[in-house]
């Protein structure tokens, strides 16, 4: 027979980053529910929102995980018009997950995944 649990153990609410919720990680937040990044701010492609805008400021493909050979992902990248400079803001979140992302470059639309967008660097605003 195992002992009770005391009753701080017992009682205790799990916070949001304990929680599992199907099909997640244990220990990760769910997606999308982080605060956005700040106006101003340094981040990636994949961290921001429906509604938010930014400009590239790189790309860091070692950042994702990918089965393309090394320097592939920036190459399409690059192609797809995610340069130094260029304009973005995310239109839509695909359901569920949030992915993929509906990413307005400069002048045309695009779809990409979440994973992805995290190996673009912006800065908002």
């Amino acid at each position: 027979m195992t002992p009770p649990l005391p009753a701080s153990v017992r009682d205790a609410t799990p916070s949001p980053a304990t929680r599992l919720v199907p099909g997640q990680a244990p220990g990760r937040m769910p997606r999308g529910s982080a605060d956005p990044p700040a106006s101003g701010d340094s981040c990636r492609l994949g961290a921001l929102r429906k509604g938010q805008r930014a400009v590239v400021t790189g790309l860091d493909e070692a950042a994702v995980v990918t089965p393309l050979p090394p320097g592939e992902l920036e190459r399409r990248m690059i192609e797809m018009g995610l340069i130094e400079g260029a304009r973005v803001e995310i239109l839509h979140e695909g359901f569920p997950g949030a992915d993929p992302l509906a990413v307005r470059i400069d002048d045309h639309t695009l779809a990409l995944r979440r994973a992805e967008a995290h190996a673009v660097l912006v800065t908002l605003g």
